[in-house]
């Protein structure tokens, strides 16, 4: 096993990207939620 730790500065952005796609599915789960709620909820 070889311990680089310049390999930890490469893989920031994939780590990035990563992050980035989890907010963005968050996100657009959150919309369909409040999109859902406006359309279908039922006036009390």
């Amino acid at each position: 096993m070889n311990f680089n730790p310049m390999n930890f500065i490469t893989n920031l952005s994939y780590m990035l990207k990563g992050m980035i796609g989890i907010f963005v599915v968050i996100g657009v789960i959150i919309l369909i939620t409040v999109l859902l709620n406006k359309f279908t909820g039922g006036k009390k």
